[in-house]
């Protein structure tokens, strides 16, 4: 959905899931991936993270985001219970109910930049 909401308001975007570990089709060492995963945040203007589901690696992403100065919009179903330490090192908050406002916020982000 997420992706999907992205593609259709003109935002490239980069998942480690889909992208590096090709939905599990390809495993790495935890070194070996967050190196990966801290090249593809390195190349990135924006990182959007989606703070629906609470988990040690979205923390560390946006932590390393937010060392490197890349601004960090955050993003959750409505509802969500999200950390207030990444919701204090988001640039913007943005609760959403479905595809649409998703696709809403990311062309009207896109349109902003």
């Amino acid at each position: 959905m997420i992706a999907d909401a992205l593609r259709a308001a003109g935002v490239e975007a980069v998942c480690i899931a889909r992208d590096v570990e090709q939905w599990g089709a390809l495993e790495f060492d935890p070194a070996e991936l967050m190196r990966r995963t801290f090249a593809e945040i390195d190349a990135c203007d924006l990182a959007i993270v989606d703070l629906t589901e609470k988990g040690v690696g979205v923390g560390i992403e946006a932590g390393y985001a937010r060392a490197k100065n890349i601004p960090i919009v955050a993003i959750a179903q409505s509802g969500a219970d999200i950390s207030e330490t990444l919701r204090g090192i988001a640039r913007a908050v943005f609760w959403y109910a479905g595809a649409d406002d998703l696709a809403r916020f990311f062309r009207r982000m896109r349109d902003e930049r």
